[in-house]
């Protein structure tokens, strides 16, 4: 286990959920495993008038509720609560740049910070340019001494423009090598077990490409609606908030080309050429690649499921996906050719997200009748719930003559009785604290993911012909969602909560 340096760790935006939630809890329980250095203080910053006690009390109930039970100690509660202070300002205002200055100087001769700094930007994606700038004036840019580094919330822009108009903004005061683009996905255990599984075994990387792979799946599914983001949520949609950032850039890991080294560039350099190669999709073949749905009223185990469009804060006649599926293609040797489909959504059965390999049939059915459906091994990578892997093959059932039966074998997380499975944040936070940015993205990549989407943005907006079908809730998106998958004896996995447990009717 790395030790990480004396820092100053500022939150902007920090009377938010997502810093009661998420961060305070992840980095409590990196205070609770001794992952956080000796020396360190937690600067909350924000408009509402906390105090310092205000601000602990606030972030002591976020500790109890969102830890997890087994970090709960009170002794090291109350111990890490002594290291966060709060300092009200106006994150747009220069002016209060200054006081946050003396503010972190002051901790830096308190506790020999040797100007190390991490800035959390948990606030709305168009207030980064401003705070980066701020923060540059005052020169809590400039690493002359210790660290400075910036991690931003997604979205990442809006579209492609608003993509490349962000990142000019932030590499005005911030280099590059300093931006920590944080995608909580990546923080996953089971994602980043996908290098590990990949390049340390020796039986899967010789059939990870198109002469054994016949297609791979990418499925993340929500069983909740919008809840109470339905005002934020009508100006994304599906295709901004999960495909273009999260999926994407799992879709690189899944698909990348074995990196020269573990470093982190060399790693983000290989999925960046995966993104790179995404055969375009042409805008006259939009409604043939992708379908969009949006989840209407249905009763889901005996209760009233409302529809999207009845969602509070949501225009009565929006066109917003809440369901996005894509058939896309990568141009390059290992895959030409393999079929990748992807689909998010929300109101869906269950919450899952997981990836499925499907490996070609053998090329002699020797145990299949005509007509019978032929065995094809699946690989599913689950990310979450019930984290882990699992293999489906097929073996013969006892008795008379060769009927095969599709077993499984897997592996759960929950196995490893004594293993703490850490949260995405609190992986993310410590990498950050490391300067390592394996699993954070990079400028060009995040380019790269929003060029692909563009020509679908375009068509859904010029085109009022392409459809958006209803789904009811509780039901896997729309049924023209199959019509994707061409081979006509295959369709898409449905999983449930259990990873072992598949089908359209399992216990969810």
């Amino acid at each position: 286990m790395q030790k990480t340096q004396n820092l100053s760790i500022v939150i902007f935006g920090a009377s938010g959920d997502l810093t009661y939630k998420k961060l305070i809890p992840a980095l409590y329980a990196l205070f609770q495993q001794q992952m956080l250095p000796l020396q360190f203080r937690v600067l909350g910053v924000g408009r509402s008038p906390f105090s310092d006690e205000d601000f602990r009390l606030k972030m002591l109930e976020g500790i109890r509720q969102y830890s997890e039970k087994y970090h709960l100690d009170e002794v090291i509660i109350l111990s890490f609560l002594e290291n966060l202070r709060y300092l009200t300002m106006d994150p747009e205002d220069e002016k209060d740049f200054e006081k946050l200055k003396s503010t972190l100087d002051n901790y830096d001769r308190e506790i020999n910070t040797n100007g190390n700094c991490l800035f959390y930007l948990s606030m709305p994606p168009n207030k980064f340019g401003v705070v980066a700038n701020n923060l540059g004036k005052v020169g809590l840019n400039n690493e002359i001494q210790g660290f400075k580094r910036l991690i931003v919330e997604k979205p990442f822009g809006y579209d492609f423009e608003s993509g490349l108009e962000l990142n000019r903004k932030l590499h005005q005061a911030f280099d590059e090598s300093q931006i920590y683009r944080i995608d909580h996905y990546l923080g996953k255990e089971t994602v980043q077990n996908i290098l590990v599984m990949r390049f340390s075994n020796g039986i899967f990387e010789p059939l990870w490409n198109r002469n054994f792979i016949h297609h791979v799946e990418i499925t993340s599914s929500e069983s909740i609606g919008v809840e109470k983001r339905g005002g934020y949520y009508d100006g994304s949609g599906a295709l901004r908030d999960m495909l273009q950032n999260h999926l994407l850039q799992v879709l690189g890991l899944v698909a990348m080309e074995p990196p020269s080294s573990m470093d982190s560039d060399a790693i983000r350099n290989e999925t960046l050429k995966v993104l790179q190669s995404l055969q375009p999709i042409q805008e006259e073949n939009v409604d043939k690649q992708v379908i969009r749905g949006q989840y209407v009223a249905s009763h889901i185990k005996g209760e009233l499921a409302r529809g999207y469009r009845e969602e509070p804060q949501v225009d009565p006649d929006s066109r917003t996906e809440t369901y996005v599926a894509v058939k896309l293609f990568i141009d390059n040797w290992r895959w030409g050719g393999v079929p990748f489909y992807i689909r998010t959504g929300k109101r869906l059965p269950t919450r899952v997200t997981e990836i499925v390999v499907h490996f070609k049939p053998t090329p002699h059915g020797l145990f299949w009748d005509k007509g019978e459906e032929r065995n094809q091994n699946q690989l599913i990578i689950r990310i979450q719930p019930d984290e882990g892997i699992l293999m489906k093959f097929g073996l013969k059932m006892p008795g008379a003559g060769y009927k095969v039966k599709t077993v499984n074998m897997d592996f759960h997380y929950s196995d490893l009785l004594d293993t703490h499975l850490p949260s995405a944040y609190e992986r993310l936070i410590y990498d950050a604290m490391l300067g390592d940015s394996t699993l954070y993205a990079r400028a060009d990549a995040v380019e790269a993911a929003w060029r692909f989407v563009a020509p679908i943005q375009k068509a859904w907006k010029e085109n009022h012909d392409i459809k958006i079908y209803g789904y009811p809730a509780g039901t896997w998106g729309p049924e023209n969602a199959d019509e994707l998958i061409e081979d006509k004896e295959i369709t898409w996995r449905y999983p449930c909560k259990n990873l072992a447990d598949d089908g359209n009717y399992c216990e969810l």
